[in-house]
């Protein structure tokens, strides 16, 4: 008989976000960064909307695009450049509902984040 382990929330929150981070870097595997357009063998999963500001955007795959680390790390997101690639890559209307949704609060449940994992692993295998 298998033992389940049971996770404390902040540890599935980071799993999920592990799961759909992974997911992200090899949709974009090909991509230039989102912010400055040149292309990186070693791309992070950059958020428009940092995930402290918005517990709700916080795994939505538009608000996450493939970004250099330079960007993303040492230019803190790069969001000028990153706001004009986005709305060429996902078109404006998409960039204003993230915009207007930066500040909604989100408490995930235990069972979203399993659900989260679980479809991006899905997702992955699916490649």
């Amino acid at each position: 008989m298998k033992t389940k382990i049971v996770r404390s929330l902040p540890e599935l929150k980071k799993q999920a976000q592990l799961a759909v981070n992974k997911y992200i870097k090899l949709r974009d595997l090909n991509k230039p960064c989102i912010s400055c357009l040149k292309m990186s063998p070693s791309k992070q999963a950059g958020h428009y909307v940092a995930q402290g500001s918005s517990g709700a955007l916080r795994y939505n795959e538009d608000n996450i695009h493939g970004q250099c680390v330079p960007c993303n790390l040492y230019l803190h997101g790069n969001l000028i450049e990153y706001r004009m690639n986005l709305v060429k890559r996902i078109g404006e209307k998409r960039v204003e509902y993230l915009e207007n949704h930066k500040h909604d609060i989100k408490k995930w449940t235990r069972e979203e984040l399993e659900e989260i994992k679980k479809t991006y692993k899905l997702k992955l295998e699916g490649r």
